[in-house]
Protein backbone atom coordinates (compact mmCIF):
# COMPACT_ATOMS: atom_id res chain seq x y z
CA UNK A 1 0.00 0.00 0.00
CA UNK A 2 2.74 2.42 0.74
CA UNK A 3 4.53 1.73 -2.60
CA UNK A 4 1.40 2.59 -4.17
CA UNK A 5 1.01 6.05 -2.66
CA UNK A 6 3.99 6.92 -3.14
CA UNK A 7 4.07 6.07 -6.72
CA UNK A 8 0.79 7.87 -7.29
CA UNK A 9 2.26 10.87 -5.76
CA UNK A 10 5.22 10.25 -7.77
CA UNK A 11 2.77 10.52 -10.93
CA UNK A 12 1.20 13.16 -10.14
CA UNK A 13 3.79 15.60 -10.00
CA UNK A 14 4.55 14.16 -13.31
CA UNK A 15 1.86 14.75 -14.51
CA UNK A 16 1.73 18.50 -12.73
CA UNK A 17 5.43 19.19 -14.21
CA UNK A 18 4.69 18.46 -18.27
CA UNK A 19 1.35 19.52 -19.99
CA UNK A 20 1.13 16.05 -21.87
CA UNK A 21 2.90 12.60 -21.20
CA UNK A 22 2.79 8.92 -22.71
CA UNK A 23 2.23 5.90 -21.44
CA UNK A 24 5.55 4.70 -21.85
CA UNK A 25 7.32 7.58 -20.75
CA UNK A 26 4.94 7.94 -17.46
CA UNK A 27 6.34 3.50 -17.20
CA UNK A 28 9.52 4.49 -17.77
CA UNK A 29 10.08 7.36 -15.48
CA UNK A 30 8.00 5.18 -12.83
CA UNK A 31 9.72 1.65 -13.41
CA UNK A 32 6.80 -0.19 -14.18
CA UNK A 33 4.49 -1.19 -16.86
CA UNK A 34 2.00 0.54 -18.88
CA UNK A 35 -0.98 -1.51 -17.11
CA UNK A 36 0.40 -0.30 -14.54
CA UNK A 37 0.16 3.46 -15.39
CA UNK A 38 -3.32 3.06 -16.60
CA UNK A 39 -4.65 1.36 -13.31
CA UNK A 40 -2.64 3.91 -10.98
CA UNK A 41 -4.23 6.64 -13.77
CA UNK A 42 -7.42 5.14 -13.14
CA UNK A 43 -7.09 5.82 -9.12
CA UNK A 44 -5.91 9.27 -9.10
CA UNK A 45 -9.55 9.94 -11.33
CA UNK A 46 -11.40 8.21 -8.57
CA UNK A 47 -9.44 10.53 -5.96
CA UNK A 48 -10.91 13.51 -8.29
CA UNK A 49 -7.91 14.67 -10.17
CA UNK A 50 -8.99 15.02 -13.75
CA UNK A 51 -6.50 12.76 -15.92
CA UNK A 52 -7.95 12.93 -19.27
CA UNK A 53 -6.19 10.59 -22.01
CA UNK A 54 -6.03 10.32 -26.11
CA UNK A 55 -5.92 6.92 -27.94
CA UNK A 56 -3.68 6.70 -30.84
CA UNK A 57 0.08 6.30 -31.56
CA UNK A 58 -0.11 10.23 -30.33
CA UNK A 59 -2.23 9.24 -27.52
CA UNK A 60 -1.35 9.51 -23.51
CA UNK A 61 -2.20 11.44 -20.58
CA UNK A 62 -2.79 15.01 -19.33
CA UNK A 63 -3.86 16.89 -15.78
CA UNK A 64 -6.91 18.81 -16.98
CA UNK A 65 -8.39 21.12 -14.66
CA UNK A 66 -11.04 20.32 -12.35
CA UNK A 67 -13.37 21.64 -10.04
CA UNK A 68 -11.42 22.09 -7.45
CA UNK A 69 -7.86 22.88 -7.37
CA UNK A 70 -5.57 19.92 -6.34
CA UNK A 71 -2.82 19.83 -3.98
CA UNK A 72 0.16 20.91 -5.21
CA UNK A 73 3.66 18.71 -5.29
CA UNK A 74 6.36 20.87 -5.62
CA UNK A 75 10.08 19.94 -4.60
CA UNK A 76 12.07 22.02 -1.95
CA UNK A 77 13.45 24.56 -4.58
CA UNK A 78 10.41 25.01 -5.98
CA UNK A 79 8.55 25.36 -2.44
CA UNK A 80 11.08 28.18 -1.42
CA UNK A 81 11.00 29.73 -5.34
CA UNK A 82 6.98 30.24 -4.31
CA UNK A 83 7.42 31.53 -1.04
CA UNK A 84 10.22 34.37 -2.28
CA UNK A 85 7.83 35.07 -4.73
CA UNK A 86 4.34 35.18 -3.03
CA UNK A 87 6.71 37.92 -0.01
CA UNK A 88 7.38 39.92 -3.11
CA UNK A 89 3.94 40.04 -4.75
CA UNK A 90 2.52 40.69 -0.91
CA UNK A 91 4.00 44.50 -1.81
CA UNK A 92 4.06 44.86 -5.24
CA UNK A 93 2.15 46.88 -7.38
CA UNK A 94 -0.94 44.83 -8.56
CA UNK A 95 -3.91 46.12 -6.05
CA UNK A 96 -5.25 43.64 -3.83
CA UNK A 97 -3.37 40.64 -4.60
CA UNK A 98 -1.52 41.46 -1.26
CA UNK A 99 -4.16 39.80 1.06
CA UNK A 100 -4.42 37.26 -1.39
CA UNK A 101 -0.66 36.57 -1.09
CA UNK A 102 -0.50 36.73 2.44
CA UNK A 103 -3.02 34.19 3.44
CA UNK A 104 -1.74 32.12 0.61
CA UNK A 105 1.88 32.57 2.23
CA UNK A 106 0.22 31.58 5.54
CA UNK A 107 -0.61 28.18 4.07
CA UNK A 108 2.51 27.45 2.57
CA UNK A 109 4.69 28.15 5.49
CA UNK A 110 2.46 26.41 7.58
CA UNK A 111 3.14 23.04 5.87
CA UNK A 112 6.39 23.65 4.69
CA UNK A 113 9.07 21.28 6.35
CA UNK A 114 11.84 22.20 9.02
CA UNK A 115 14.56 22.35 6.59
CA UNK A 116 13.06 24.27 3.92
CA UNK A 117 11.19 26.72 6.73
CA UNK A 118 15.03 27.58 8.14
CA UNK A 119 15.63 28.68 4.03
CA UNK A 120 12.92 30.79 3.98
CA UNK A 121 13.53 32.33 6.69
CA UNK A 122 16.62 33.54 6.11
CA UNK A 123 15.53 34.90 3.28
CA UNK A 124 13.01 36.99 4.60
CA UNK A 125 15.09 38.13 8.08
CA UNK A 126 18.24 39.04 6.34
CA UNK A 127 16.51 40.92 3.37
CA UNK A 128 15.90 44.55 3.79
CA UNK A 129 13.77 46.27 0.82
CA UNK A 130 14.38 49.46 0.28
CA UNK A 131 10.64 51.86 -0.05
CA UNK A 132 10.33 53.04 -3.75
CA UNK A 133 10.77 56.83 -4.10
CA UNK A 134 7.33 57.10 -5.88
CA UNK A 135 4.77 55.37 -5.63
CA UNK A 136 3.83 52.64 -8.10
CA UNK A 137 0.63 53.02 -9.65
CA UNK A 138 -2.16 50.63 -8.57
CA UNK A 139 -3.12 47.72 -11.38
CA UNK A 140 -6.45 46.07 -10.63
CA UNK A 141 -5.27 41.93 -10.69
CA UNK A 142 -8.70 41.13 -12.64
CA UNK A 143 -7.35 43.08 -15.42
CA UNK A 144 -4.47 42.16 -15.77
CA UNK A 145 -5.63 38.27 -15.43
CA UNK A 146 -7.87 39.43 -18.58
CA UNK A 147 -5.12 40.65 -20.78
CA UNK A 148 -3.19 37.61 -19.69
CA UNK A 149 -5.46 35.37 -21.26
CA UNK A 150 -6.67 37.64 -24.17
CA UNK A 151 -2.98 37.21 -24.91
CA UNK A 152 -2.64 33.47 -24.75
CA UNK A 153 -6.23 32.82 -26.25
CA UNK A 154 -5.28 35.32 -29.48
CA UNK A 155 -8.51 37.24 -28.97
CA UNK A 156 -9.15 40.51 -30.19
CA UNK A 157 -9.85 43.03 -27.41
CA UNK A 158 -11.86 46.72 -26.71
CA UNK A 159 -11.14 48.91 -24.23
CA UNK A 160 -11.30 52.42 -22.23
CA UNK A 161 -7.96 53.90 -22.22
CA UNK A 162 -6.45 56.90 -20.33
CA UNK A 163 -3.63 58.58 -21.71
CA UNK A 164 -0.86 59.98 -19.42
CA UNK A 165 -2.80 63.82 -20.37
CA UNK A 166 -5.97 62.08 -18.96
CA UNK A 167 -7.82 62.06 -22.88
CA UNK A 168 -9.67 58.77 -22.81
CA UNK A 169 -9.99 56.55 -25.70
CA UNK A 170 -11.73 53.34 -26.69
CA UNK A 171 -8.67 51.14 -28.54
CA UNK A 172 -9.33 48.20 -30.12
CA UNK A 173 -6.23 45.68 -30.72
CA UNK A 174 -4.92 42.34 -30.70
CA UNK A 175 -2.88 41.53 -27.27
CA UNK A 176 0.21 39.72 -27.77
CA UNK A 177 2.43 39.91 -24.73
CA UNK A 178 2.33 42.03 -20.69
CA UNK A 179 5.64 43.80 -20.36
CA UNK A 180 7.11 44.84 -16.33
CA UNK A 181 9.43 47.84 -16.89
CA UNK A 182 10.38 49.59 -13.86
CA UNK A 183 6.94 49.18 -11.27
CA UNK A 184 5.09 49.14 -13.90
CA UNK A 185 2.68 47.27 -16.55
CA UNK A 186 2.81 47.66 -20.14
CA UNK A 187 0.61 45.46 -22.42
CA UNK A 188 2.13 45.07 -26.17
CA UNK A 189 -0.62 45.41 -29.26
CA UNK A 190 -1.12 45.57 -32.13
CA UNK A 191 -3.71 48.71 -32.69
CA UNK A 192 -6.13 47.40 -35.35
CA UNK A 193 -7.54 50.84 -35.81
CA UNK A 194 -4.32 52.57 -36.08
CA UNK A 195 -2.65 49.50 -37.86
CA UNK A 196 0.49 49.75 -35.81
CA UNK A 197 2.28 49.13 -32.63
CA UNK A 198 1.24 50.09 -29.53
CA UNK A 199 2.29 49.91 -25.65
CA UNK A 200 -0.49 50.80 -23.28
CA UNK A 201 0.09 51.29 -19.50
CA UNK A 202 -2.03 48.59 -17.71
CA UNK A 203 -3.04 50.36 -14.76
CA UNK A 204 -4.80 53.19 -17.57
CA UNK A 205 -6.59 50.41 -19.13
CA UNK A 206 -10.25 49.04 -18.16
CA UNK A 207 -11.74 46.03 -20.64
CA UNK A 208 -14.77 46.11 -22.30
CA UNK A 209 -15.91 42.10 -21.95
CA UNK A 210 -16.30 39.70 -23.81
CA UNK A 211 -12.94 39.89 -25.60
CA UNK A 212 -13.72 39.88 -29.32
CA UNK A 213 -13.01 37.10 -32.28
CA UNK A 214 -9.79 35.12 -32.22
CA UNK A 215 -6.77 36.60 -34.58
CA UNK A 216 -3.10 35.02 -36.22
CA UNK A 217 -0.29 36.03 -33.62
CA UNK A 218 1.83 38.81 -35.83
CA UNK A 219 5.85 39.01 -35.61
CA UNK A 220 6.52 40.78 -32.33
CA UNK A 221 8.16 44.33 -33.48
CA UNK A 222 11.70 45.21 -32.15
CA UNK A 223 13.00 42.07 -33.75
CA UNK A 224 11.29 40.28 -30.61
CA UNK A 225 12.79 42.25 -27.38
CA UNK A 226 10.33 43.80 -26.39
CA UNK A 227 12.17 44.45 -23.07
CA UNK A 228 14.16 46.75 -25.64
CA UNK A 229 10.82 47.70 -27.37
CA UNK A 230 8.78 49.19 -24.44
CA UNK A 231 12.33 50.99 -22.88
CA UNK A 232 12.58 52.90 -26.23
CA UNK A 233 9.10 53.88 -26.35
CA UNK A 234 7.94 54.37 -22.88
CA UNK A 235 11.13 56.51 -22.29
CA UNK A 236 10.17 58.72 -24.83
CA UNK A 237 6.42 58.66 -24.40
CA UNK A 238 5.42 57.20 -21.48
CA UNK A 239 5.75 60.07 -18.47
CA UNK A 240 4.26 63.38 -18.24
CA UNK A 241 7.74 65.47 -19.03
CA UNK A 242 10.57 63.66 -21.27
CA UNK A 243 13.82 64.63 -22.14
CA UNK A 244 16.60 64.39 -24.58
CA UNK A 245 20.05 64.87 -23.10
CA UNK A 246 22.91 65.60 -24.83
CA UNK A 247 25.64 63.66 -22.24
CA UNK A 248 29.57 64.25 -22.73
CA UNK A 249 30.76 60.86 -22.08
CA UNK A 250 30.62 57.27 -23.72
CA UNK A 251 27.64 55.80 -24.14
CA UNK A 252 28.69 52.41 -22.56
CA UNK A 253 29.53 54.70 -19.42
CA UNK A 254 26.66 56.15 -19.03
CA UNK A 255 24.31 52.89 -20.04
CA UNK A 256 26.15 51.49 -16.75
CA UNK A 257 25.12 54.08 -14.97
CA UNK A 258 21.45 54.12 -16.22
CA UNK A 259 18.40 51.85 -15.12
CA UNK A 260 16.54 50.76 -18.25
CA UNK A 261 13.67 51.59 -16.43
CA UNK A 262 14.72 55.35 -16.22
CA UNK A 263 15.92 55.80 -19.95
CA UNK A 264 17.39 54.92 -23.02
CA UNK A 265 21.01 55.61 -24.31
CA UNK A 266 22.15 55.96 -27.87
CA UNK A 267 25.92 56.65 -28.84
CA UNK A 268 26.47 59.89 -30.78
CA UNK A 269 30.19 59.20 -31.22
CA UNK A 270 32.71 57.72 -28.63
CA UNK A 271 32.87 60.53 -26.45
CA UNK A 272 28.90 61.55 -26.74
CA UNK A 273 25.40 60.40 -26.62
CA UNK A 274 22.05 61.02 -25.99
CA UNK A 275 19.94 60.10 -23.32
CA UNK A 276 16.40 59.24 -23.71
CA UNK A 277 14.39 59.76 -20.42
CA UNK A 278 10.99 60.24 -18.19
CA UNK A 279 9.26 61.00 -15.68
CA UNK A 280 5.68 62.13 -13.72
CA UNK A 281 7.97 65.36 -12.44
CA UNK A 282 11.17 67.11 -13.32
CA UNK A 283 12.23 67.11 -9.86
CA UNK A 284 12.83 63.28 -10.72
CA UNK A 285 14.63 64.23 -14.01
CA UNK A 286 16.83 66.52 -12.05
CA UNK A 287 17.86 63.58 -10.10
CA UNK A 288 18.11 61.57 -13.01
CA UNK A 289 20.39 63.75 -14.75
CA UNK A 290 22.98 64.69 -11.51
CA UNK A 291 23.31 61.44 -10.91
CA UNK A 292 25.01 60.68 -14.35
CA UNK A 293 28.21 62.19 -12.99
CA UNK A 294 29.09 63.49 -16.38
CA UNK A 295 28.63 67.02 -18.44
CA UNK A 296 25.15 67.37 -19.83
CA UNK A 297 23.47 69.70 -22.25
CA UNK A 298 19.58 69.88 -22.19
CA UNK A 299 17.45 72.14 -24.11
CA UNK A 300 14.42 71.15 -22.97
CA UNK A 301 11.53 70.79 -21.71
CA UNK A 302 11.47 74.51 -20.43
CA UNK A 303 10.06 73.01 -16.91
CA UNK A 304 13.66 70.46 -16.16
CA UNK A 305 15.83 73.95 -17.90
CA UNK A 306 13.90 75.82 -15.34
CA UNK A 307 14.60 73.65 -12.42
CA UNK A 308 17.72 72.87 -13.21
CA UNK A 309 18.76 76.73 -13.07
CA UNK A 310 17.21 76.90 -9.98
CA UNK A 311 19.20 74.28 -8.55
CA UNK A 312 22.20 75.23 -9.68
CA UNK A 313 21.54 78.32 -7.82
CA UNK A 314 20.94 76.65 -4.71
CA UNK A 315 24.20 74.28 -5.02
CA UNK A 316 26.61 77.51 -5.67
CA UNK A 317 24.59 79.40 -2.64
CA UNK A 318 25.26 76.42 -0.93
CA UNK A 319 29.08 75.88 -2.13
CA UNK A 320 29.80 79.79 -1.70
CA UNK A 321 28.61 79.51 2.30
CA UNK A 322 30.84 76.96 2.68
CA UNK A 323 33.93 78.36 0.81
CA UNK A 324 32.89 81.53 3.46
CA UNK A 325 32.64 79.55 6.47
CA UNK A 326 36.21 77.97 6.04
CA UNK A 327 37.85 81.11 5.24
CA UNK A 328 36.47 82.92 8.53
CA UNK A 329 37.68 79.83 10.81
CA UNK A 330 41.43 80.31 9.13
CA UNK A 331 41.04 83.65 10.15
CA UNK A 332 39.75 82.96 14.03
CA UNK A 333 43.09 80.41 14.06
CA UNK A 334 45.37 82.57 12.38
CA UNK A 335 44.95 85.38 14.98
Amino acid sequence: MWETSARLLKLLSLLQARRDWSGADLADRLAVSERTVRRDVERLRDLGYPVHASRGTDGGYRLGAGAAMPPLLLDDDEAVAVVVGLRTAARGPVAGIEEASVRALAKLEQVLPARLRRRVSAVADYTVPIPPDTPAPAIDPATLTTLAAACRDHERLRFDYRSHDGTATIRTVEPHRLVTWGRRWYLVAWDVERDDWRTFRVDRVEPRIPTGPRFTPRELPGDGDLAGYVARGVSGAGFRFRARVTVHAPADVIAARVNPAVGVVEAVDERTCVLSCGADSVDTLAVYLGLLDADFDVTGPPELVARLDLLATRYHRAHTGFRFAISRGRDRVGR
